[in-house]
């Protein structure tokens, strides 16, 4: 029996791994060590508390995991799972909360991104499979528009294909040839002149049985949207776990066609030579990530949107202590990072600091908040504050103008 096998076969000794794993730790306590709730690692390691007072970004470490979460983690953390039957049934509990095909979680977006081209590309071929990169014959094609060229269509770019830029329909359908393996779409890119909107983009994929799929890492909130893209007609859809459903950072979520999902879980771990198998996700962020989407799947958006305007207005009635301040609500447009901010400007001869420069004191203080600014525009999130950060936002910022008034 090889490993392979063995390891599937290891379902069958859930049951039993579990209560044997259970008497171990009771006949020995000090198998595992019990952090102190006062063990501080933050401090341990001299790493900065950060309150994070502007959108989620991966180098900010996403955002907070709701305790449903980490429920999950802890929960799950002290039993043996075999992760075939793990991926297997958390994806489809997820497909269900989804109404799709097939759902799988993966280690964040941009790996989602990986498999889903791989599985485009191999299917269940074992061979291709095991050659990605590479390929036997002509290197096969993606399509992409040009205005939609960004940092993570690098990970498409990685299984071999070529990316295949165009800038109107008539170019895409004259780009799609036989070694065009899917087109690709970044919900999230600007709308340009010529720009293929997705109507459109599905009817000339489609017209060629070319796979689609589309990129909404960071579009929730609304919730709706995770239903939105698969019923326009998408193949495969992407949603990072780590933003605003708020499970681990690094998870991710890959739904749509049973065949393409089937397809990249081949390319995955825990199979031991596919190209996605250096980015494995544990057992933990599987369970994490499904109770994280059923959890967001439950929230009350009219009264979470009401928590975050009352958040805004708290910061700003201690901001018009300080005068001549302008304070506007705004929400992106969308289709990512659409929820409320707090936007604050000033006439410059009246405070003798520009709102990058608050930006810098912010950061720069302790402890660190992290805003943006842009122009003569400070902004402001609150979405992702903890509710006792929100005085703490409100105080600084009061300071930091009362002190530079001119």
């Amino acid at each position: 029996m090889n490993r392979r096998d063995l390891v599937k076969n290891l379902a069958i000794l859930n049951c039993g791994g579990a209560l044997l794993a259970s008497n171990y730790l009771k006949a020995a306590p000090n198998a595992t060590v019990k952090a102190s709730s006062e063990r501080d690692f933050f401090e341990e390691l001299d790493v900065r508390k950060v309150i994070n007072a502007s959108v989620t970004m991966t180098f900010l470490s996403g955002s907070l995991m709701r305790p449903e979460v980490l429920q999950a983690i802890n929960s799950t953390s002290h039993s043996f799972a075999n992760m075939y039957e793990l991926q297997d049934k958390a994806g489809t509990k997820i497909a269900e909360m989804l109404y799709c095909e097939a759902a799988m979680v993966t280690s964040g977006a941009a790996c989602a991104l990986l498999l889903g081209t791989a599985a485009c590309i191999t299917g269940k071929d074992p061979y291709k499979i095991k050659r990605l990169p590479f390929f036997d014959g002509a290197q096969k094609e993606v399509i992409i528009q040009k205005s939609h060229r960004y940092p993570f269509d690098q990970a498409v770019a990685t299984t071999g294909v070529k990316l295949v830029e165009v800038e109107s329909e008539q170019e895409m359908e004259s780009a799609i040839n036989a070694n065009t393996v899917m087109a690709l779409y970044y919900n999230a890119a600007p709308v340009v002149s010529n720009s293929i909107l997705h109507d459109a983009f599905l009817r000339i994929a489609k017209k060629h049985n070319v796979p689609t799929f589309i990129d909404a890492a960071a579009d929730v909130p609304p919730k709706s949207n995770l239903f939105l893209y698969q019923k326009m007609g998408f193949d495969l859809v992407t949603f990072s776990g780590g933003k605003m459903i708020r499970g681990p950072q690094s998870a991710g979520l890959l739904f749509g066609k049973k065949e393409l999902i089937e397809a990249a879980k081949l390319n995955h771990s825990p199979y031991e030579s596919p190209i996605g198998r250096p980015m494995k996700v544990n057992k933990e962020e599987i369970f994490g990530m499904y109770a994280a989407l059923k959890a967001f799947l439950e929230i009350d958006e009219e009264a979470e949107l009401k928590m975050w305007l009352n958040r805004i207005e708290q910061i700003k009635q201690l901001l018009k202590t300080v005068g001549k301040l302008q304070l506007e609500n705004y929400t992106y447009p969308g289709p990512a990072n659409k929820f409320p901010n707090l936007e604050v400007s000033w006439d410059a001869s009246d405070f003798k600091v520009t709102p990058a420069q608050v930006v810098e004191l912010l950061k720069n203080g302790t402890p660190s908040i992290v805003t943006t600014s842009k122009d003569k525009t400070l902004r402001v999130g609150v979405v992702l504050l903890q509710d006792h950060e929100v005085a703490i936002v409100a105080k600084r910022l009061q300071t930091i103008f009362s002190e530079n008034k001119t």
